[in-house]
């Protein structure tokens, strides 16, 4: 009987199913998603988000664990470079396992297993939405405001201190626009001349 074991065997010995795990654990830290069957994807899933907490500490222990672990050089140094520092906030929770129906050979279910940071379609929604947050008011709201009458009595007040309080152009302001007009005539000037 198999009462409380929680270790799926996937109808292989142990040697065969470490490295088929180490095989496809290097393929998903290089391709960053693969689509395998939803029982190996489960074990996969397992399998590799402990080798990911590792990769955020760059030890030389860790980088020996994760080599004993995967059995591949090029996907320890892709683990501890890039995998390591995109994941570097995330407190777990690496992988993402998709179902994707059934397969037309043998109707085994089947998923896709991917990275999480990984996937720009929905990282792309998630920064629109931190961008959408506004930090203060703009001045000319602030203004348009104060000039509102609360009674028929105060607008003739409101009217004189707005009056009072618009603030006079600047003269940088007048020398821009005259400037721009300067340039206009002096351009149609010599348009005449060449004519």
């Amino acid at each position: 009987m198999k009462h409380g074991k929680k270790v799926n065997h996937l109808g292989r010995k142990v040697a065969h199913r470490k490295s088929m795990l180490a095989n496809m654990a290097s393929s998903l830290i290089e391709h960053k998603r693969i689509s395998t069957t939803v029982a190996k994807a489960k074990a996969l899933k397992q399998f590799v988000e402990p080798l990911i907490t590792k990769s955020k500490n760059d030890t030389t222990h860790n980088r020996r664990l994760a080599f004993s672990a995967l059995r591949n050089k090029y996907a320890v140094a892709e683990l501890f470079r890039a995998v390591a520092q995109k994941v570097g906030d995330r407190p777990g929770g690496y992988t993402r396992v998709i179902k994707m129906g059934n397969r037309l050979g043998d109707n085994a279910s089947m998923a896709m297993i991917e990275l999480v940071d990984f996937n720009e379609v929905y990282n792309k929604e998630k920064s629109a939405s931190k961008k959408s947050t506004r930090r203060s008011r703009s001045r000319s709201k602030v203004g348009s405001t104060e000039n509102i009458p609360s009674s028929e009595g105060n607008q003739e007040q409101s009217t004189d201190n707005s009056s009072k309080e618009t603030p006079a152009p600047t003269p940088k302001t007048k020398a821009k626009k005259t400037t721009k007009t300067d340039n206009i005539k002096k351009s149609e000037s010599k348009k005449e001349g060449e004519i």
